[in-house]
């Protein structure tokens, strides 16, 4: 008979994620048996991924395209790995490409066992058409947003709203701490986050990195301080050459929402960790650039807000979080941006006041969601 549940998590956020979930599984039914796919954080708790995914860190439309052929191996493999294990249920956690196949098959081959997918593809800013191929594949979601419910209900799909996970980790972080930990006592903080795939590292850190040497040249005063995600950390020192000649790292042994915290202002490449820069209350402009046929099929055919940032959109679409997107990447335009904030107290604080203003409209009421996702996949419905 199948028992237990088995994670699939195939990039760094939903690793976490997942993490996180098995946590609060294990808090409440220490006795199931746990299995999953995933990196570093699921390893950590002991769940050591029976594949590696690491070719499935990329970005975009056209860099998918070029390793669709390992992203089908990957697929088949999780589906092989999942069937042996023989779970009750299965949580396919964000990545909604990879997940997607793996359901597919999944469900294909063991219709029997259920399947929960944790984090919705973005149905209300690309592709409603979504929301169908999801229903006929899964047996429940668990989504981030209340106003994703909407698009399932026509297909029958039971969804559950967890919020925000990047809010409700809910860690305050502490700005003296940050400080203290990177050794700075008062001068103002430029953060630099390169974001945490390697596509990003390759591609949007590096001109991240020259708009921050730049604010550098223009203020000595400032201090340049630099978070790569700890699954490429190390990616990120081996491609940034003598980035420690005029920066610093931020110490692994620090904790990440110190950092934030401690920041004056930070350039960000796009992601989640917009989300955990608003909740720490630190102003930050937003850098990203992808493939041009990936960006101009997203922009054209399937992207409807005008922004890219969850912050901007639930601002009504409006520009409270700077983004620097495609053309406007360039880092003399971040540099002068930057620059203008770190010497503007008061633009400073219209924006986090304005950022705050956005987060409540994401809190969904500041559910707690690990906890949330772990009651699903523990109940039998």
């Amino acid at each position: 008979m199948a028992s237990g549940i088995f994670l699939v998590a195939a990039e760094p956020s939903g690793d976490l994620l997942a993490a996180e979930i098995v946590d609060e599984i294990r808090k409440r039914a220490p006795e199931i048996e746990l299995h999953a796919i995933g990196g570093d954080h699921l390893a950590e708790r002991g769940l050591v991924s029976p594949i590696d995914i690491t070719p499935l860190s990329v970005v975009g439309l056209l860099e998918g395209v070029k390793i669709y052929r390992q992203v089908i191996e990957l697929a088949d493999a999780a589906a092989d790995a999942i069937i042996e294990a023989s779970p009750h249920t299965v949580a396919l956690v964000d990545s909604w490409g990879f997940t997607l196949r793996v359901a597919q098959r999944v469900r294909a081959r063991a219709p029997e066992i259920r399947l929960v997918k944790i984090v919705g593809p973005q149905v209300w800013a690309t592709r409603p058409g979504r929301a169908k191929t999801l229903a006929e594949t899964v047996d429940h979601l668990v989504c981030i947003h209340g106003m994703e419910a909407p698009f399932y209900e026509p297909f029958g799909l039971p969804v559950t709203v967890m919020g925000n996970p990047a809010l409700s980790r809910g860690e305050r972080g502490k700005g003296a701490a940050g400080r203290e930990a990177l050794g700075i006592s008062d001068a103002p903080i430029l953060l630099v986050l390169p974001g945490s795939r390697r596509s990003e590292v390759d591609n949007v850190a590096p001109v991240l990195l020259k708009a921050a040497e730049a604010i550098h040249a223009a203020r000595p005063d400032v201090r340049i301080v630099v978070q790569p995600a700890s699954n490429i950390r190390q990616y990120f020192i081996e491609k940034s050459g003598e980035i420690e000649s005029w920066a610093q790292l931020a110490p692994v042994s620090a904790k990440r929402a110190d950092i934030m915290a401690a920041a004056t202002y930070a350039l960000a490449c796009s992601g989640t960790v917009t989300s955990e820069l608003a909740f720490q209350e630190t102003p930050f402009l937003v850098g990203y650039e992808t493939g041009w046929v990936t960006w101009a099929l997203a922009r054209f055919f399937l992207f409807k807000p005008t922004h890219i940032t969850l912050l901007n959109i639930a601002a009504d679409d409006t520009e409270i979080v700077p983004e620097f997107v495609q053309t406007k990447f360039r880092p003399q335009s971040m540099a002068e941006e930057a620059l203008r904030m770190l010497g503007d107290e008061e633009a400073r604080a219209a924006q986090i006041e304005a950022q705050k203003k956005a987060l409540a409209r994401m809190g969904e009421g500041n559910l707690k969601s690990a906890e949330i996702a772990a009651d699903i996949l523990l109940s039998t419905d």
